[in-house]
């Protein structure tokens, strides 16, 4: 089925077309990594707290820079994106 789609299209849009899903694909991956990152971090903090709950304020700083510095890996993938 995918062949007979691909010989209704011009070589040129096909090159086009695979290009861009290769863009999408990375930024998608991107994205689950940083998410994945993210619940990790927040695990860590959240047994971190439960720990030693008089160090909570510390943990949740550190807790939310590290998140945005793995937040931050997306939007190089978007920026960085081929075109």
């Amino acid at each position: 089925m995918f062949t007979s789609m691909l010989a209704a299209v011009e070589p040129g849009a096909v090159v086009e077309t695979v290009a861009g899903l290769k863009g999408s694909l990375h930024i998608g991956l991107a994205a689950l990594g940083s998410a994945i990152g993210v619940g990790i971090i927040g695990m860590k903090a959240a047994e971190a707290t439960g720990r030693n709950p008089g160090a909570a304020g510390a943990i949740r700083n550190q807790a939310i820079i590290f998140a945005a510095l793995a937040e931050g890996i997306v939007f190089f993938a978007i920026f960085l994106a081929p075109k």
